[in-house]
């Protein structure tokens, strides 16, 4: 099993095109195995926090509660 590191600068560095193959990925759900969907719908919560406005369109991919987290 592979661990998911990320850090604020990846983050940082993440454009929009990037984004939206990571949101076609999770939309599409065909991954070999569930950790590799896991990672990524990690992966897009961790820029939905950060940078929010990249992840607007594909929020519904989150399905978060306005009081999830601080």
């Amino acid at each position: 099993m592979e661990t998911l590191s990320i850090s604020k600068q990846d983050i940082a560095a993440i454009t929009a095109a990037e984004v939206k193959d990571l949101a076609t990925r999770l939309e599409q759900d065909n991954y070999t195995n569930a950790f590799a969907g896991l990672n990524d719908w990690h992966l897009l919560r961790a820029i939905a926090f950060q940078r929010p406005e990249l992840v607007e369109p594909y929020v519904y991919l989150l399905d978060l509660d306005p009081y999830d987290e601080v």
